[in-house]
């Protein structure tokens, strides 16, 4: 039997609720879940790549079968070195899905061996994106709903030092 492997790319900048709900019902979907941690060229990130890693990491750990690796490049070349067949993308609205599909169509396209996978977004994560949850905390709002606790502290931290 093949073992059916899944990676779930992102920046996660940071973390939310959101995201971590999409990781744990794809883990219990796939095999192994890959979780790919990216840096988003079009924006300016919040978190190093190293702490992005170490945030999410610790976050999984009770996933035994989700691990979480950076990523640089095309994501169909990262699915190619580490065998994987699925994309697994969280959608919150129809933005993005109109979003995931111009992408999944792409993927196809560059790579047939690759299938996306849409996972919809519960109605209490629906809302939450990591670009809003920064806004929040940069003008210190409560963003704890929104973001795995081990999260929260070194969110909290890192406005706190942005904001000096």
């Amino acid at each position: 039997m093949t073992t059916r492997i899944a990676v779930f790319p992102g920046s996660f900048d940071p973390l939310t609720n959101g995201h971590l709900d999409i990781i744990e019902r794809a883990s219990a979907m796939f095999d192994q879940v890959i979780v790919a941690v990216a840096t988003n060229t079009g924006k300016k990130p919040l978190f190093t790549l190293d702490e992005k890693l170490t945030m999410i990491q610790g976050v999984v750990t009770k996933l035994p079968n989700v691990t979480v690796q950076a990523i640089s490049g095309l994501t169909v070349d990262f699915m190619h070195q580490v065998h994987a067949q699925f994309i697994i993308r969280g959608l919150r609205n129809a933005q993005d899905f109109e979003f995931e599909r111009d992408i999944a169509n792409m993927n196809h396209t560059l790579a047939t061996d690759v299938e996306s996978v849409f996972l919809l977004a519960r109605p209490e994560n629906a809302q939450i994106s990591s670009s809003i949850l920064k806004e929040i905390a940069h003008f210190d709002g409560d963003v704890a709903p929104f973001v795995p606790s081990e999260i929260l502290a070194q969110l909290q931290t890192k406005m706190a030092e942005k904001n000096e």
